[in-house]
């Protein structure tokens, strides 16, 4: 599976332990969701009110401990400037994680462009197949915004706090891949250990989890 194209460059956090989360509720439609990850806690504000199909997919997958155990598994500079670029991580291709792919919401639509911290789902070559894996911007992104007859990519938030921990995971070794992740595969993927959501009422699916069975042989 593809997940992003070659774009311009190279294809198609806290300080300590702990968040550091705003005093401030967060505004309305907005539900932060921390990622514990083993380079360090990223804090994500996801847009609900102007993203609402694509943030309650990816609560789906916070709510039913989907993405706990997963990885941060690339890392895609750009050429010629290397402090910006993304990182994607989640699923991957574990078919025993992913839900039903979900309908895109273009940048056009929803107003929210890929710029610097901004959260954004990856999908195949069909725009309406974005499951459980997503990527977040280091710098902007134009590229993946909708342009024209190019629907681009879902962006539904951005990094609230951890910003450090993206940069350092952007500058992390990489090699492998093929195609338009060629070369950008991190050699230690960095783990997601916990996605936990800090607004709201979590809403499991209800469904099996079958990457939970251990089949001893």
């Amino acid at each position: 599976m593809r997940f992003l194209p070659a774009v311009a460059f190279a294809f198609p956090l806290l300080v300590s332990s702990t968040a550091v989360l705003p005093q401030t509720k967060p505004a309305p439609g907005t539900i932060r969701v921390r990622l514990v990850t083993s380079a360090g806690p990223i804090v994500l504000a996801l847009d609900g009110k102007r993203a609402p199909k694509t943030t309650a997919n990816f609560l789906k997958y916070v709510d039913d401990g989907r993405l706990d155990g997963t990885k941060f598994y690339r890392a895609a500079p750009r050429k010629g400037d290397p402090s910006h670029g993304f990182i994607q991580g989640g699923v991957g291709t574990d078919a025993r994680r992913t839900l039903s792919p979900v309908v895109l919401e273009p940048t056009d639509k929803t107003g929210i462009r890929h710029l610097d911290g901004v959260v954004s789902m990856a999908h195949a070559a069909n725009p309406d197949s974005a499951t459980g894996n997503f990527s977040i911007m280091v710098g902007p992104n134009a590229s993946l915004d909708a342009r024209g007859k190019n629907r681009g990519y879902a962006a539904f938030g951005k990094v609230a706090s951890g910003m450090d921990v993206v940069r350092k995971i952007l500058a992390m070794p990489t090699c492998c891949g093929r195609e338009a992740m060629k070369g950008q595969m991190i050699k230690q993927p960095v783990r997601i250990l916990r996605a936990q959501r800090l607004d709201g009422v979590a809403r499991p699916t209800g469904l099996s989890k079958p990457w939970l069975i251990n089949i001893r042989r």
